[in-house]
């Protein structure tokens, strides 16, 4: 059995990316499973299949294959092979081992904390699969977990749940990040626990010090942990009482809790309000959600991102700094520049660059696949 793509979908995988569409399929077999893929007569890729998604194809290899699923644990072992000495060499820290499309494994994700892994499939093609995924991981976790939560799961025909795979899993786990450490849940957490994209970029903060600072979005106290090792007060800002609380916990892990306070409130509200009040900060970091999960979201989320950064910028004093991120992938790093740069001329202040970062190298970018390029991350100063 094979599917066929048309001219369109063709074009797609020959210029190397992995995804056709369902409105590019010709035709395939009525299951999902690993496949061939042509176009006419020419083979053009092996691929998770499935009719019951508008993602229909993910390509996995370019090259014929006697068998596929060797062909796919090949790929899995090679992501391993990339990461395994930075997590020997920092058993305590968190990683990801395997990033999905940047790694070759479409609808794959695992993450390592402490060495407890966590497992995501969102590729039904890939769920009949998990079983030897997790014997492969098995050598170098001490627990693995499959997140089965995403509603993403929904489309692929998948059910909802959340069940160990192997080994005792502890329902939180306490991670090293740079000077730092956190309580990462592993059952219930944001993404598989915790958002290990941004950990370089966290530590990165711990160079700066000062009076006060603010973390906007902070969730668990993602950055004001690093923050509160350098400043005297760090306000950390999220809309849930239930991340605010573990930041609270994060903060007595580190010895931190009397610099840092948490305040609930919407993000947008609270920067306007401290704005009237006429507040000012030595530093505002913004790492806020993704406002542009679709291209038509776009236009709405440019100007909420733009809205966010100029409030903070309005808050900084002179010489002050701005750390800020996006997580859209349809906001591009150009738009994200202009974004930064149109917020700052209606604030009336002049930013200088000190520092560009984004996804560290366990989140691999493919360069034919400009969807695995998501993150950004920009700090500036402020100079006039």
């Amino acid at each position: 059995m094979k599917v066929l793509v048309n001219e369109r979908g063709a074009e797609r995988l020959l210029n190397r990316h992995l995804w056709v569409f369902r409105r590019d399929v010709l035709s395939g077999p009525e299951e999902a499973g690993l496949f061939p893929v042509y176009w006419g007569k020419r083979f053009l890729a092996w691929a998770l299949y499935n009719p019951k998604s508008d993602l229909t194809v993910r390509a996995f290899r370019f090259r014929p294959a006697a068998d596929p699923v060797e062909a796919l644990l090949e790929n899995l072992d090679r992501a391993l092979k990339r990461r395994l000495p930075h997590l020997e060499a920092d058993p305590e820290g968190g990683y990801r081992l395997v990033h999905a499309e940047g790694d070759l494994l479409p609808g794959l994700v695992v993450d390592a904390y402490a060495g407890h892994g966590v497992v995501q499939v969102t590729a039904g093609a890939l769920e009949p699969l998990l079983p030897r995924i997790a014997e492969a991981l098995r050598p170098h976790l001490k627990s693995l977990l499959a997140r089965g939560d995403v509603k993403v799961r929904t489309l692929e025909g998948l059910p909802l749940e959340v069940k160990p795979l192997f080994g005792p899993v502890p329902e939180h786990v306490v991670i090293q990040e740079g000077r730092v450490r956190y309580w990462v849940d592993l059952y219930t957490g944001q993404k598989t626990g915790a958002f290990l994209d941004q950990r370089e970029n966290r530590v990165y903060m711990e160079r700066f010090s000062g009076e006060k600072a603010l973390d906007v979005f902070s969730y668990h106290g993602s950055f004001a942990l690093h923050l509160a090792l350098g400043f005297q007060e760090v306000v950390a800002v999220d809309s849930s009482e239930d991340a605010l609380e573990r930041a609270k916990e994060n903060a007595r892990l580190n010895e931190v809790h009397l610099r840092v306070r948490t305040v609930r409130a919407n993000a947008f509200d609270f920067l306007r309000e401290e704005e009237k009040a006429g507040k000012s900060y030595d530093l505002v970091v913004l790492d806020p959600p993704a406002f542009a999960k679709r291209k038509q979201d776009l236009e709405r989320a440019y100007r909420a991102y733009k809205e966010v950064n100029l409030r903070a910028i309005k808050l900084l004093r002179e010489g002050g700094i701005l750390a800020t991120a996006s997580c859209s992938h349809h906001l591009t790093e150009p738009l994200f520049m202009q974004m930064v740069q149109e917020a700052a001329q209606d604030a009336h202040r002049l930013l200088r660059l000190v520092h560009k970062g984004g996804q560290p190298f366990d989140h691999p970018v493919l360069l034919n696949v400009p969807e695995t390029q998501y993150l950004k991350f920009a700090v500036f100063q402020v100079v006039g």
